[in-house]
């Protein structure tokens, strides 16, 4: 039977209505986390989702376990951009199996990384300083600010769940024995700032510190090789434990650091979950983007214009080449 042309017509606008329904982007909320990797990516995503899916993102106030559990329990926000989920992973995997979360992609590709670090102009000079036998060779190097008979390891402040690792791994490492002596900084802030002052003068530092950061963004800074790998178990069983009386050698693991968004969204949004799933920072780029907005003094927003900017050849890997034409006339 041959078709009216009126009815076919009506077909195909029925079918190109019911294509652009299914791609189309609706409101939804991202969590605007308080430090400032977690808000310039809230800043990124929904810059790129309004601008090039057409989305209608809001961001609202956020950090990890409030955010982590509202999310469980009340399905808000739709979207945690950064979420550092060794703390929280039970309650995250209990709500990914109860089909209220989803876990969308590892929003830093490496993983949060932890460890004993000494400058690269050192390990120039002495290259066995990248490896721990390297750095007790080269012990005298290290002067302590208080003692004239003692080595100076720059440890995680107090009351910071990295003083109960970096010491049970200086155990570990036997650096007693070696006469290193942990020097507690005091805040994190003086932590960055000792570390700052003699990168600047070119002096030795021996000690503790995390990525991305400022700090790691800003000075050339080389992992010490303790030579063993990552023992996960050993690290979640004694590493982390107050209690440990026997810790043995292990590298850090890397912290897995994941986007999170609702079930709720993921089904009803497949194109922005998709984007978030392919979305993700080196630990190298964002420490570069924190020392930039520190040195800037600038918030997220101030700062996702500058990576929008500077680094098209990262944000275009993420999206298709016509929504990337649809961010940067936005720019």
């Amino acid at each position: 039977m041959k078709m009216k042309p009126s009815l076919c017509a009506a077909l195909v606008l029925t079918g190109l209505a019911t294509h652009a329904h299914a791609n189309e982007c609706g409101e939804f909320t991202i969590a605007d986390m308080n430090w400032n990797s977690a808000s310039l990516m809230a800043h990124v995503d929904q810059f790129i989702l309004n601008n090039g899916y057409g989305c209608e993102a809001d961001l609202i106030p956020g950090d990890t376990v409030p955010t982590g559990t509202s999310m469980i329990e009340k399905g808000q926000p739709d979207v945690a951009p950064e979420l550092w989920t060794n703390g929280i992973k039970e309650a995250l995997d209990h709500g990914v199996e109860e089909k209220r979360l989803r876990y969308a992609g590892n929003s830093l590709t490496d993983g949060g990384e932890e460890g004993f670090w000494v400058p690269a102009y050192l390990v120039e000079q002495y290259p066995e300083m990248a490896t721990i036998e390297g750095v007790i060779k080269h012990k005298a190097l290290f002067e302590h600010p208080e003692s004239d008979d003692q080595f100076a390891f720059y440890t995680c402040p107090a009351g910071w769940t990295c003083q109960i690792t970096a010491g049970h791994l200086f155990d570990a490492l036997g650096l007693e024995e070696h006469d290193f002596d942990k020097v507690d900084p005091g805040s994190g802030a003086a932590l960055a700032g000792i570390l700052a002052k003699n990168y600047e003068r070119e002096k030795p530092w021996f000690g503790y510190y995390w990525s991305p950061t400022p700090v790691l963004g800003k000075y050339d800074m080389v992992m010490v090789d303790f030579g063993s790998d990552a023992d996960v178990d050993e690290y979640r069983n004694c590493t982390t434990q107050p209690d440990c009386e026997t810790p043995k050698v292990t590298m850090y693991p890397p912290s897995p650091v994941h986007t999170v968004t609702t079930e709720q969204f993921a089904v009803a949004e497949p194109s922005a979950f998709e984007y978030l799933s392919h979305r993700g920072y080196s630990n190298q780029l964002m420490s570069k983007m924190l020392a930039w907005m520190e040195d800037e003094q600038v918030d997220a927003e101030d700062a996702m214009y500058y990576f929008l900017e500077t680094y098209p050849e990262v944000w275009k890997g993420w999206v298709s080449s016509d929504i990337a034409e649809k961010v940067e006339s936005a720019i």
